[in-house]
């Protein structure tokens, strides 16, 4: 038996306290007013939930004044819109700017803060910018990658020091990238639940994941659902991603993710919910306009002072319709009322024919070089690339789908394109981060990855560009197109064809081309013998005669189209290739016009 007095030790000094550590918890106005300075770089998180709440506070605070700040996050839209629209910010540090969610295009307000001057961007990739965080969290001065070499973005953050090339300095062949470390001053977060002393839990996909705040100097500003005990967060340690030496401030702020989502997992006191669709196109039509974008930023923001106050506006509907588009079988109910605006004519327009021959492009590929993984960017590439893989998986082919946010072999639900879905993480194999799908499943060493990627414009050797058309507008940045055409074995690109599209020398190298084998657009099939050669004309779809058809594509070429010998016909699409790329896309948000 235990004697007594080790006993009464074990009971004084032992015992595991319900809650522990300093106690961090704040309001949001006091920690933003204590922490944020002018000419401060900020990370906006986006670790599976984005910063909405914070970038609130930030435009309440400092709304016309110039506190010249830097801005590094992995992608800016509307409403972060108006952090650059107030001129709260000088520079940003980036992968992506634009309308994100549900489908990508230019922002008018960014595109004009740019081409005025007003806005400095440092354009980055998916997987550098994390890079460049975890560099910073590890106290290192950079890491490699071969990402961004060849791309225009290698010329101008070289130019600025923050990105250098060299030999592999260990006798290997090929060139090397290295990205400078990146240390914030602060960083910005949302998450699930932290205890009063910051040890905080997020949900999977993670994104960039938590590097931002381990590399800040000032450490981060939590905002969460729920503030818990340390007793709570020791029972779920392994979704403990950001431990308490990180964080400086804890707030609590239900639904802080809004208009954005948050993915509940199997933790019953998370209460999931899903990005709220209606809003956010509402935000997208009001932030095309200055005056338009004004107006919403003081009802939604500067007149809206806290939380409490934000929550009460939105109403209990609102919020109850975002907790139930998070549950699993959601999709089921929401497609049933998209039901009626499904086509049920057999005919097909021109952007589906496309689609259709993309994705057979990409099956046709995954077996005869072996592909075991489909990496797609947004928009139509997507679409073919997931009929693709639900072709290959009904024949007995084995491939998976992955995301560069974080997920592996997920099955794609009818009802929304986007390609970060929260409706497909639960049918996820797994759910990681960047560095895994970006950096080893598809550029690592057992890579057998096929890319399928959009463009805002392709030249004849296949570098994109998705960046800037200088003088003309900014586009939305590489997101992850420059590390999928730097990384993946082979390359597809799907692109509809307009000679402003299809241009002889792109002017801004987003990803270069060499990866790049094969082009589709709505006019025919285009491949390169090699991965310098020129596109050529090789495929042409049904419906048109050979020499017409060969005249339009020309036409819509802004180079001089070489035309293969012999060109493949693609035959129609079948029913049940219209009937899936029409189930993912019931809104037609890139499918067009019926036919």
């Amino acid at each position: 038996m235990l004697d007594p007095a080790y006993a009464e030790v074990i009971r004084r000094r032992l015992e595991v306290p319900l809650s522990e550590g300093p106690d961090k918890v704040t309001t949001l106005e006091e920690a933003v007013r204590r922490l944020v300075k002018p000419g401060s770089v900020l990370h906006l998180g986006t670790a599976h939930a984005r910063a909405n709440v914070h970038v609130r506070e930030l435009v309440r605070q400092w709304w016309g004044k110039t506190p010249g700040f830097t801005i590094a996050t992995v992608g800016l839209g509307s409403p972060w819109t108006a952090l650059i629209h107030g001129r709260l910010v000088r520079r940003m540090i980036t992968t992506f700017l634009g309308e994100g969610y549900p489908f990508p295009v230019p922002s008018p307000l960014i595109g004009k803060a740019v081409l005025e001057g007003r806005l400095e961007v440092q354009n980055w990739s998916m997987l550098t910018f994390p890079l460049r965080l975890l560099a910073g969290a590890m106290g290192v001065p950079f890491l490699p990658t071969r990402s961004l070499l060849g791309s225009s973005m290698e010329e101008d953050n070289s130019r600025q020091g923050d990105f250098q090339v060299a030999d592999d300095p260990f006798g290997g062949e090929g060139r090397i990238g290295y990205a400078r470390a990146l240390v914030p001053d602060l960083s910005l977060l949302h998450a699930w639940a932290a205890d009063r002393a910051g040890n905080t839990i997020i949900a999977p996909p993670m994104n960039e994941n938590l590097y931002g705040a381990m590399a800040a100097r000032g450490g981060a500003i939590v905002t969460v659902e729920k503030v818990v005990s340390s007793e709570f967060i020791r029972r779920h340690a392994p979704l403990v991603k950001l431990p308490g030496q990180y964080v400086a401030a804890v707030v609590e702020a239900p639904l802080g993710a809004h208009p954005g989502g948050m993915y509940g997992m199997d933790v019953p006191q998370f209460e999931g919910y899903a990005e709220d669709l209606e809003w956010i196109l509402e935000v997208r039509k009001a932030f095309r306009k200055a005056e338009t974008a004004e107006a919403w930023i003081k009802e939604w923001m500067l007149d809206v002072p806290t939380q409490d106050h934000y929550l009460a506006k939105l109403g209990y509907a609102k919020i109850m319709e975002v907790k139930g588009r998070a549950d699993t079988d959601a999709w089921v109910s929401e497609l049933e009322s998209l039901s009626e605006g499904l086509p049920a004519e057999p005919g097909y327009n021109a952007t589906e024919m496309m689609v259709v021959a993309a994705s057979r492009m990409l099956a046709e590929k995954a077996r005869a070089h072996r592909y075991r993984t489909f990496l797609a960017g947004v928009g139509n590439s997507n679409l073919a690339a997931w009929l693709a893989a639900y072709q290959l998986k009904q024949a007995g082919v084995d491939i998976e789908l992955m995301a560069e946010a974080g997920m592996v072999g997920y099955l794609p639900r009818p009802g929304e394109p986007f390609v970060f879905s929260f409706r497909n993480f639960p049918s996820s194999k797994m759910l990681t981060d960047i560095f895994h799908v970006m950096g080893i499943f598809m550029g690592g060493r057992q890579n057998e990855c096929l890319g399928s990627l959009a463009a805002g414009q392709i030249d004849k050797h296949g570098n994109i560009n998705s960046t800037i058309i200088p003088g003309v507008t900014y586009i939305t940045g590489s997101g992850g197109a420059n590390d999928i055409a730097s990384s993946a074995r082979e390359v597809v690109v799907t692109l509809s064809q307009g000679r402003h599209r299809f241009v002889d020398k792109v002017p801004y190298i987003t990803g270069p081309g060499q990866r790049v084998r094969t082009v589709v657009s709505d006019y025919g099939v285009y491949q390169k013998p090699d991965e310098h050669g020129e596109l050529v004309l090789t495929g042409l779809f049904a419906g048109k005669p050979e020499a017409e058809a060969v005249r339009g594509a020309k036409e819509a070429c802004g180079w001089e189209l070489k035309v293969a010998s012999t060109l493949r016909r693609f035959e129609p699409p079948d029913s049940d290739e219209l009937a899936l790329i029409r189930l993912f896309d019931p809104r037609r948000y890139f499918l067009g016009d019926q036919p």
